[in-house]
């Protein structure tokens, strides 16, 4: 297969995104992007994405900052309870209180005004996104790699883990190189696609064997 061939069957395989799986379909609106922001939270912990994924969902009622806060603690600790995301469910819950309260306070609960400050500089972005309880370097990278979706000025926005997922399935590893096999509104799914093949056991193999026929 030509590299071409292997990212469009790659995006055929794997391509969803982790916002689409979660149910949130990603506007730039502050809604889907705080709804973005909190799924960004829950994979940074080192647990599944679809337990990270399934506990997203069961947050969905709280998304915006000020619905977040008027939730109770225990109200967040059982949401994410029936996620499944048990083993760091109350810290969590704090820390999406804490998260929820900061852009309140200095984003006016907007997660574009953090967009508006850096000014088109990722790196001003990350930091920003870092301020965010328990949002460290690896969830900054997972909302931008999603959020490139609808903030052009990130593309092409390829991670370690969705560049090693590249090279597994003998794709370049480089973002501007990856970006020159896909249309640009394909580029946050395959960042995603990359990133399965990295985290998902089997993934690269269906991408690679020829497809077989009944």
């Amino acid at each position: 297969m030509t590299t071409r061939t292997t990212a469009r069957r790659l995006l055929d395989v794997a391509g969803t995104t982790y916002a689409a799986q979660a149910d949130i379909t990603l506007r730039n609106r502050p809604e889907p992007l705080y709804r973005l922001l909190v799924l960004s939270v829950l994979l940074s912990t080192r647990i599944k994405a679809e337990i990270a994924v399934a506990a997203n969902r069961e947050l969905a009622e709280f998304d915006t900052p000020e619905r977040m806060l008027r939730a109770t603690w225990q109200q967040r600790v059982d949401a994410l309870g029936r996620g499944h995301y048990v083993r760091y469910d109350e810290s969590t819950a704090t820390a999406l209180g804490q998260g929820a309260e900061l852009l309140r306070d200095e984003y006016s609960g907007d997660p574009r005004e953090m967009r508006a400050e850096a000014d088109g500089d990722a790196d001003a972005l990350r930091k920003s996104l870092r301020r965010i309880p328990k949002l460290g370097p690896v969830g900054a990278d997972i909302f931008c790699r999603e959020a490139q979706a609808v903030w052009p000025e990130l593309r092409p926005y390829f991670d370690k883990k969705a560049l090693t997922g590249a090279r597994r399935v003998g794709l370049p590893g480089g973002a501007e190189e990856l970006a020159e096999l896909v249309d640009e509104e394909d580029l946050a799914r395959l960042a995603a696609a990359c990133v399965r093949v990295t985290l998902e056991k089997g993934t690269a193999e269906r991408v690679t064997q020829p497809a077989t026929t009944g």
